[in-house]
C-alpha cells in the first residue's frame, strides 16, 4: 500500500512540474496575471508534492519508542501545509491584482495562452479525479488533498479560460485583475478548508464518517454476549486506525472466555480494514439489575428480569462514557 501511495505522489510531482513551466511560459507570452494566478498555483502544486512524498515516506515508518502511535499524523500536518501555501499564494495574487488594476497592460497573444492553459486544466483535472479516488482507495488523507488540490486547480483554469477569451473578444484589460482577484479569493477558501480538516486530524476531531461505520459493522456482527459498547474512540493516522472502546459482558465468564470474546471484536473491526488497525479494548461484567432487561443473552443462568426492550446502537449512545442502560431507565 505505501509503495502505490509513494507512486501517486511522484506521478503528480512530476506532472505538476512540468505544467508549471508551461503555465509560466503561457504568462510571458500573454502579461495576463490571471494566467500568472494560475502559474503561481503551480508553484504550490510542486512544493505540496515534494513536500506528500517526504509525508509518505515518514507515514509508512513503524512505531517507534518516541511515536508509540506511529507517524501517519505527518499526513495531516501535510495536507496544512499545502493549505496554507493556497492561502498565501491567493493573497500575493490579490496584492498583485489591485496594483495591475490601477494600471492595466495590454495583453498579448491571449490564443495561445488559451490553448496552453486549457491543456494543463485537463491534465490536472484527470490527474485530480484519480488522485482523490486513489486517495479514498488507500485512505490516504495526503493524497486525497493532493487531488481535490489538482481538481481545484483544472476547474479555476477552465473558468479562467473563460475570463480571458472575454478580454481577448471585449479588449477590456481591467476584467484581468477582477478575473485574478475572483480566483484568489476562490483559491484561498479551498486552502482554508485543507487547513481546517489538517487541524481537526492532528486535533484528533471526531470523524462521524468513521464512527459511523463502526457502529454498522459491530450492529451488523452483534453477538448476545455483547451486552454493551460504550465510549467507542476512533482516532486515524495516516492509513492506520486506532479503536478504544468499553465492552461488557456477563460477569460469570472466566478469563479465558472473557479473552476469546475480546479477541472476536478486534477480529470484526480488524479484518475490515485495509490498513494497520489497532484496538483496545476495556471489559466490563454486566450488572444485573441493570442490564438483564436488555440484555439479549436469552440463555442467561443467572438472569433476574426478563428482556424488554433491545437498545440500538447508534452513534450517540455508543461514544458515551457509560451503560447504555443509563439511556434506557
Amino acid at each position: 500500500m505505501e509503495k502505490e501511495k509513494s507512486k501517486w505522489i511522484v506521478v503528480a510531482f512530476l506532472v505538476s512540474f512540468v505544467l508549471l513551466f508551461v503555465k509560466f511560459y503561457s504568462y510571458s507570452l500573454t502579461n495576463s496575471t490571471a494566467i500568472l494566478t494560475d502559474a503561481l498555483e503551480s508553484i504550490v502544486n510542486v512544493v505540496a508534492a515534494g513536500f506528500a512524498s517526504y509525508s509518505i515516506y515518514l507515514s509508512s515508518r513503524p512505531k517507534d519508542d518516541n511515536h508509540p502511535y506511529g507517524h501517519g499524523k505527518i499526513e495531516f500536518f501535510s495536507a496544512g501545509v499545502e493549505g496554507t501555501l493556497i492561502i498565501l499564494a491567493g493573497i500575493f495574487i490579490i496584492f498583485q491584482a489591485i496594483n495591475n488594476f490601477f494600471d492595466p497592460r495590454e495583453l498579448d497573444q491571449l490564443p495561445i495562452g488559451i490553448a496552453l492553459i486549457g491543456i494543463s486544466g485537463l491534465i490536472n483535472g484527470m490527474l485530480g479525479f484519480v488522485l482523490q479516488k486513489k486517495g479514498v482507495e488507500l485512505k490516504s488523507l495526503t493524497i486525497e488533498a493532493s487531488g481535490k488540490h489538482l481538481m481545484t486547480d483544472a476547474i479555476t483554469s477552465l473558468v479562467l479560460i473563460l475570463g480571458v477569451a472575454i478580454i481577448y473578444f471585449t479588449s477590456l484589460y481591467y476584467l484581468d485583475s477582477v478575473i485574478s482577484i475572483l480566483f484568489s479569493l476562490y483559491i484561498i477558501y479551498s486552502g482554508y478548508a485543507l487547513v481546517r480538516r489538517s487541524v481537526g486530524g492532528l486535533m484528533d476531531e471526531a470523524d462521524p464518517s468513521s464512527v459511523e461505520a463502526i457502529v454498522g459493522l459491530l450492529n451488523n456482527t452483534r453477538k448476545p454476549n455483547w451486552i454493551d459498547i460504550h465510549n467507542l474512540r476512533v482516532q486515524q493516522y495516516g492509513s492506520d486506525r486506532h479503536i478504544d472502546l468499553h465492552l461488557t459482558l456477563p460477569y460469570y465468564l472466566d478469563l479465558n472466555q472473557v479473552h476469546d470474546e475480546v479477541q472476536g471484536v478486534e477480529k470484526v473491526l480488524e479484518e475490515d480494514w485495509p490498513g494497520m488497525m489497532e484496538v483496545f479494548i476495556h471489559a466490563d461484567p454486566c450488572i444485573p439489575e441493570n442490564c438483564c432487561h436488555y440484555c439479549q443473552l436469552t440463555a442467561c443462568p443467572v438472569r433476574k428480569a426478563p428482556i424488554t426492550v433491545k437498545i440500538e446502537w447508534t452513534v450517540a449512545n455508543m461514544s458515551k462514557n457509560q451503560k447504555h442502560y443509563h439511556d434506557s431507565v
